[in-house]
C-alpha cells in the first residue's frame, strides 16, 4: 500500500526559520514531530497523477507573495494568519482537478496559516497571542514552490519538491 501524502508549500528559509523556531519554542514537545508549515491538501493519494498535476501547477503560478498577518486563536493554541489571492487560485484549481478523491477537510475553503502553538489551554493561547502581537510587524514572505510529504502515521518524510517556475 502507497504511503499518503501531505501538500505544502516551500517558504524561502529566513521566513521558515522564524515560525520554525517559535513553534520549536510554544509547540508541545511530544507532539512537535513536524517543521513549520503551511499545508494545501492534508490527505492525497500517492500516485503519479498527483506528481504530474503538482508540477504543472509550479509551471502555470510563480512565486508566491504570503502575507503574514497577526498571530490569530485557534482555540487550543495559536497560527499566523496568510494572505495571498494567488495561493487561494491555486489550491482552488487543485481542489477542482482532485474533487472526486478528497477527504472531507480537504474539500474546504483554504484559510492559509502556519501553527506554531497547539493543545495549549485557551488561557495559554490567549496569553501567548497578546505577547506576540505586542511586537508584531505584518511582513511578506516568498512562497518558492510546492512539497509533497509522505505521511507515516505521524512524522512526515519530504517526497518531492516542485520550484515555481514562471516568472
Amino acid at each position: 500500500m502507497e504511503v499518503p501524502l501531505i501538500l505544502t508549500v516551500a517558504i524561502e528559509q529566513n521566513a521558515f526559520r522564524f515560525f520554525d523556531a517559535l513553534r520549536k519554542i510554544y509547540y508541545p514537545n511530544e507532539g512537535n514531530i513536524v517543521h513549520a508549515h503551511l499545508t494545501l491538501f492534508h490527505l492525497l493519494p500517492n500516485e503519479p497523477s498527483i506528481l504530474d498535476d503538482v508540477a504543472d501547477a509550479c509551471r502555470q503560478f510563480g512565486t508566491l507573495n504570503l502575507q503574514i498577518k497577526e498571530p490569530i486563536l485557534t482555540g487550543n493554541g495559536i497560527a499566523y494568519k496568510i494572505e495571498c489571492p494567488e495561493l487561494l487560485l491555486l489550491h482552488k484549481t487543485l481542489q477542482q482537478q482532485w474533487h472526486s478523491f478528497l477527504i472531507p477537510q480537504d474539500h474546504q475553503k483554504l484559510c492559509p496559516h502556519i501553527t506554531i502553538q497547539n493543545k495549549a489551554t485557551p488561557e495559554a493561547a490567549k496569553e501567548l497571542q497578546e505577547f506576540l502581537q505586542q511586537n508584531f510587524c505584518a511582513f511578506t514572505a516568498k512562497g518558492t514552490g510546492l512539497q509533497l510529504w509522505e505521511y507515516h502515521n505521524g512524522p512526515w518524510k519530504l517526497f518531492k519538491e516542485f520550484e515555481f517556475v514562471r516568472n
